[in-house]
């Protein structure tokens, strides 16, 4: 998880569907993108068929995996104890005391607890997001300098705090209105809000950290080759809404995203890419992204998670219940209604979120392989040996990212959203309907 105590950890399940489809929003500083297109044709030589790092590179790599599944878990269970720090020293009370004192009105109480518990909570978790950007720093997978990763944190952490004492809001008001149901109502009522955050951040909260700027303007050469796929595939997005974004200020990675929907649907490339991939290695990343939606695996995935997400809200539902029982009156809480109880159902839906990381891991898994079979496709035809420039992507991509390239069973179904390293590399380098006189699956 991202960010272990967040505030939207009360619908975490949700937004996790989306973050594993789509670039999440980080903070970056202007920058131009590249005026000139790479067109570097494949490498000659033998073909790639499984994913084989240099010596050092592999070495550097198993490094940072190692040091990243660490922090995983030690982060994890250092938000865990943050949760129970404030449970034992009746933080939440107190806040809640000061609310109550301040105003009878629930309103006016909710937007003075809920932002200083949630604050307190973000404070006391920066050890480990220092950490975590440390360690990208080390590795050289983050570029940013620490005033504009400060900037971030600020930032994110305004956005969290005013979409969190929505959800706070709602949250409470479902419980007292129906203490033994409030988990099906709250997870009916979390559905619109996620939906109408992803229609809105593309064009409201991308901005808040990315410069975008027109990509016909500086890139008319990837403009074309991307209408190609575009319409190959089926889909209509003018070149007015295709962008290059300026992730080399904050990231070495390389990527390329359609986000949003109806009014604010876009075509998203990172400058990054453009730099350092091919033509036809960025039409295969954006044909890949492209599949996720031709294929409706954002509505598939949100439907299998809000299922899951609903026997988890039901679970934390019964566990709260037990622990208040227990332990309510030692950590001054009243009832699940108090609004001091909130450090409770945080505890509660983040482990369960978190032990069922293997399960969301899974299904993500699933979509994104179907992805890459149909970026296979959809770029069959529009360019050259389409299996050998998916192949040196991967390659390329996975030497920068410093992915792992040997994870063992048990990291991949804990650690791994996308299939890895080398399952990717040997899947597009050997997946070929066409040469065999078979129907490809997706696009015919």
């Amino acid at each position: 998880m991202t960010n272990r105590i967040a505030v939207l950890a009360l619908f975490l399940l949700f937004a996790a569907t989306l973050a594993t489809l789509h670039a999440q929003s980080s903070p970056a500083s202007d920058s131009s993108s590249p005026a000139v297109v790479a067109t570097t044709p494949v490498a000659a030589g033998a073909p790639i068929v499984e994913y084989a790092p240099p010596p050092a590179e592999y070495a550097r790599a198993k490094a940072y995996s190692n040091s990243h599944y660490r922090h995983v878990f030690i982060g994890a269970f250092y938000g865990f104890l943050i949760l129970l720090v404030i449970l034992r020293w009746r933080v939440a009370p107190a806040f809640r005391n000061l609310a109550e004192r301040a105003s009878s009105s629930r309103f006016v109480q909710r937007i003075i607890f809920a932002p200083l518990i949630l604050f307190t909570i973000a404070v006391l978790g920066i050890p480990s997001d220092i950490w975590d950007e440390s360690l990208q720093r080390a590795y050289g997978l983050s570029v940013q300098t620490w005033g504009a990763w400060t900037r971030d944190w600020i930032l994110g952490q305004a956005i969290m705090l005013i979409v969190g004492t929505l959800l706070v809001g709602i949250l409470y008001g479902v419980i007292r209105r129906s203490p033994r149901r409030w988990w099906f109502y709250f997870w009916l009522a979390s559905i619109p809000i996620v939906l109408l955050m992803f229609f809105l951040q593309p064009i409201v909260v991308d901005p808040l950290f990315y410069t975008f700027k027109p990509l016909a303007g500086a890139q008319p050469v990837l403009v074309s080759e991307i209408q190609k796929v575009v319409h190959r595939g089926g889909m209509e997005i003018p070149a007015d809404r295709m962008f290059v974004m300026n992730a080399s200020s904050k990231t070495t990675g390389l990527n390329a995203y359609v986000t949003g929907f109806g009014a604010s649907k876009r075509v998203v490339v990172w400058d990054n890419t453009i730099a350092k991939a091919t033509v036809p290695e960025t039409l295969f990343v954006f044909g890949h992204e492209m599949g996720h939606y031709v294929l409706l695996h954002i509505p598939k995935e949100m439907a299998i998670i809000s299922a899951i997400l609903l026997f988890l809200l039901y679970l934390g539902y019964r566990l709260s219940n037990g622990m208040l029982a227990r332990w309510g009156a030692q950590w001054g809480i009243r009832d699940l209604q108090d609004w001091a109880s909130l450090p409770v159902l945080l505890f509660v839906i983040t482990l369960l979120a978190f032990l069922a990381t293997p399960v969301f891991n899974g299904v993500s898994r699933h979509f994104e392989h179907e992805a890459d079979r149909y970026g296979l496709e959809v770029i069959h035809g529009i360019v050259d040996n389409p299996n050998q420039v998916a192949a040196h992507y991967f390659q390329k991509s996975g030497e920068k990212n410093l992915s792992d390239p040997d994870p063992s069973e048990f990291v991949k179904i804990w650690f791994f959203d996308h299939p890895t390293r080398p399952e990717r590399v040997h899947f597009v380098a050997t997946y070929n309907p066409w040469s065999s006189g078979e129907e490809p699956k997706y696009v015919k």
